[in-house]
């Protein structure tokens, strides 16, 4: 079994929220990892995705793998360094931050067998435009209409002068 190791070091996220989304690709195929790392919402979700299609490129390029084999063995969240920070409170005091960092290491491994995929990736085939049909719009007659209004009446002097609203 063919196995390729890639590392992400001093990511600026907090291990604890970067192992959230971790512990869900553990064991699943890659192209499944691939679909839920680009729907999840966290944002450590778009660094593992990174690290995620290096290794794929790096086991087809290096090691010449089969993508359809290769499956998610081991995904490691360390901590690395904190960055040290503080933040002023009252009576001139100061608290500690902590800025925590992360290290990331993916192992993907390659199956002899091919599985049967759980689900199938459908493209979307572009549609085709329906004829419309032509339809000839008949002229109105406009007689009736001209006939029914009727024309405004001028305004007095003093509607101009005395109005509602103040200008």
């Amino acid at each position: 079994m063919n196995t390729e190791t890639v590392k992400l070091k001093f990511l600026h996220i907090a291990p604890r929220k970067v192992r959230l989304v971790a512990n869900a690709l553990r064991g699943l195929r890659v192209n499944e990892a691939e679909a839920q790392l680009l729907m999840r919402p966290q944002r450590s979700s778009y660094p593992i995705l990174k690290l995620l299609r290096s290794g794929i490129a790096n086991a087809v390029h290096n090691k010449k793998m089969d993508v359809d084999r290769l499956f998610i063995d081991k995904i490691l969240v360390d901590q690395g360094p904190s960055l040290k920070r503080s933040m002023p409170r009252a009576m001139g005091r100061a608290t500690p931050i902590l800025k925590r960092t992360s290290h990331i290491t993916l192992v993907l491994i390659e199956v002899e067998k091919k599985r049967i995929p759980r689900f199938n990736i459908i493209t979307k085939k572009p549609k085709k435009a329906k004829k419309i049909k032509e339809t000839k719009i008949k002229p109105k007659d406009h007689s009736e209409k001209e006939a029914a209004i009727k024309p405004k009446e001028k305004s007095g002097f003093m509607k101009k002068i005395f109005s509602r609203k103040s200008i």
